[in-house]
């Protein structure tokens, strides 16, 4: 008699595609605390441009042992490069990422004015500014989410976050070491409480962002086109997006080389977007949030920093 598969009678597709789906929850956490302690030591006495230095041999480390997150790398640039990429371009992607995490060091410290920070969009950012009512910001893991908190500042207005805190443990307490006043701006994401948090501080005026591009479980994810591929969102920001009733802008932050960060504005759901109830109308906002992701993608290719293998199938030859 045939044994039941592990998968509590799933398909064989199915089971691949959760596993795959929660392949970010699975990636061991590589560093130390005790380095980042360091590393960020060194940094915020010698300089930016010392750290950026010491990033090179500590991305070549990680480029040479990170099996799964280097294949992830490559699927991911042969899709937007619309080339296979080469040693370089795969070094670039961690070296992009690894610089970004870095930068986010000055920012929560508030030494923000060693970075040029420009911005697009800027009406809309002072028409939210200017009705002083919460705003949900939808991003991605592309680019930095942190140097908005500079805008924040500036703008005098508090943003908050939504995350999963449990497989980036060190990143996350080190961030918190940094500026305490992180522990309160993060609302843990799957704890009982994190939709009434989030109604609490939106109702202050405050912003809330959430990073959809991951999800903890393929419950509620949506299928869509992406970089050529069929790629998997979770649905869940967008439907309580529409459910909150607040504006809702897609925020990206690129890095663009050196010191400079681009900030995108633009609005994702308008108030006719967040008025239907068709069961389409989800699948229609995921599939817009990823073609505008894809957008950026192109426009910044080392920026994203999913290092997974994010499709159902390998990349396409175009």
């Amino acid at each position: 008699m045939p044994r039941r598969s592990d998968g509590g009678g799933k398909r064989p597709s199915d089971q691949t595609r959760d596993r795959m789906s929660q392949a970010w929850l699975q990636q061991r956490e590589r560093s130390s605390f005790v380095a980042l302690r360091i590393l960020v030591g060194i940094t915020l006495i010698l300089g930016r441009r010392i750290g950026r230095v010491l990033l090179v041999p500590i991305c070549a480390y990680y480029l040479l042992f990170s099996v799964r997150a280097r294949m992830g790398s490559k699927r991911y640039l042969a899709r937007v490069l619309d080339r296979a990429p080469g040693f370089g371009d795969v070094f670039r992607h961690y070296y992009t990422f690894a610089t970004v995490a870095l930068d986010r060091v000055f920012f929560l410290k508030g030494r923000d004015g060693v970075f040029d920070v420009r911005v697009e969009g800027e009406a809309l950012l002072r028409e939210l500014v200017a009705s002083g009512q919460g705003c949900l910001l939808i991003g991605a893991h592309v680019g930095s989410f942190e140097a908005l908190r500079a805008l924040g500042r500036d703008k005098s207005v508090r943003v908050n976050m939504v995350m999963y805190e449990e497989n980036a443990r060190n990143v996350v307490a080190m961030s918190k070491a940094i500026d305490p006043r992180l522990a309160d701006a993060v609302i843990p994401l799957g704890s009982i409480d994190s939709m009434l948090r989030v109604a609490e501080r939106l109702g202050r005026g405050e912003w809330i962002g959430v990073l959809a591009d991951r999800a903890l479980n393929r419950d509620g994810q949506v299928t869509v086109d992406f970089l050529g591929g069929r790629a998997d969102f979770p649905g869940a920001p967008l439907r309580m997006a529409a459910l909150l009733k607040r504006p809702v802008v897609l925020m990206i932050g690129l890095y663009r080389g050196a010191n400079r960060y681009d900030l995108h504005f633009e609005h994702l759901l308008t108030d006719a977007d967040m008025a239907r109830r068709d069961p389409d109308a989800v699948r229609e906002w995921v599939q817009r949030y990823a073609a505008r992701l894809e957008h950026y993608c192109r426009m910044a290719p080392y920026n994203w920093f999913n290092f997974y293998d994010f499709w159902h199938a390998p990349a396409s030859r175009r």
